[in-house]
Parts: structure tokens; sequence; C-alpha cells
């Protein structure tokens, strides 16, 4: 198995780690809410905080979703050229993985890091080819291999 695939496993299982727990507390929140029972007068706001609550954790499960959807799109198969979108990029200082927001996701005894592309250093680096520089942070960083 190449190191992409490695790496989109990894995210996968992360993400689906996230909405896992993501889901139990919206089921705990609507739990909690229903035991309370209705709010027993127009100024109690303990059960509208509990729904409140559970209505976070819901908007958070639907990006987490749309995180899964970004990430599906991810080709393994395709060779990258230069630093893109679904791109694996090996520097002298440290392995990205362009993909979604996650942050670090080890493989093989490696530590990857899965970004963004809205991220500061993706808009520094986009376009770049192997062998190519660039500064990010005063720190000078060197694209040995792209995947």
């Amino acid at each position: 198995m190449d190191i992409k695939t490695k790496l989109l496993e990894g995210c996968e299982k992360q993400l689906a780690e996230t909405i896992n727990n993501l889901k139990s507390e919206m089921e705990e929140g609507q739990k909690a809410a229903n035991e309370y029972g209705l709010p027993k007068d127009r100024y109690d706001s303990f059960r509208t905080q509990l729904l409140r609550k559970r209505d976070m954790f819901a908007k958070q499960l639907a990006k987490a979703n749309e995180q899964l959807d970004i990430l599906i799109q991810i080709d393994t198969t395709k060779k990258y050229s230069k630093v893109e979108f679904g791109a694996v990029i090996v520097t002298n200082k440290q392995n990205l993985f362009i993909s979604i927001g996650l942050g670090k996701i080890p493989v093989d005894n490696n530590d990857f890091y899965a970004i963004s592309p809205a991220v500061p250093i993706y808009k520094v680096m986009e376009g770049k080819r192997e062998g190519e520089e660039f500064a990010f942070n005063n720190v000078a960083f060197k694209i040995e291999k792209i995947y």
C-alpha cells in the first residue's frame, strides 16, 4: 500500500472517530433535554441551553461530514508533479498532505501533517515543484519529493 493511501485511511479513521464522538454528544444532549422535560416556565433556560449544546454538536457533525466528502475526492492513483490539493509533500523540515486540516497523521514511523489548501503555508508553496524552495515564517523549506 502506498503512502497516499495510508494517509487517506489515517485521515478517514480520525474523521470517523470525530463523527462518532459528535453523534454520541448530540444524543446525550437530546437525552438530557428529554429527561429534563418541558420548560418549567418561560424564563427556564436550562432546557434551551441543553438543546443549544446539541445543535452546536450538530453543526460540528455537518462540518465533519463535509470534510469526509472532500477526502473522498482525493485520487490516490494520481501522480502529482507540483504542490496542489491531494498531493503528499516531503520537505527537508516536515511532511505534508494537502487535504483537510486534521493535524498530525503518523504513517510508517513518519509524521505527516494533513493541511487544508486554505492555510497560509499552502498559499506560499502552491504550484511549486520538486527541488524548489520556499520560505514560511522565516524558515526555509526545500521540496524533496511530491507524491
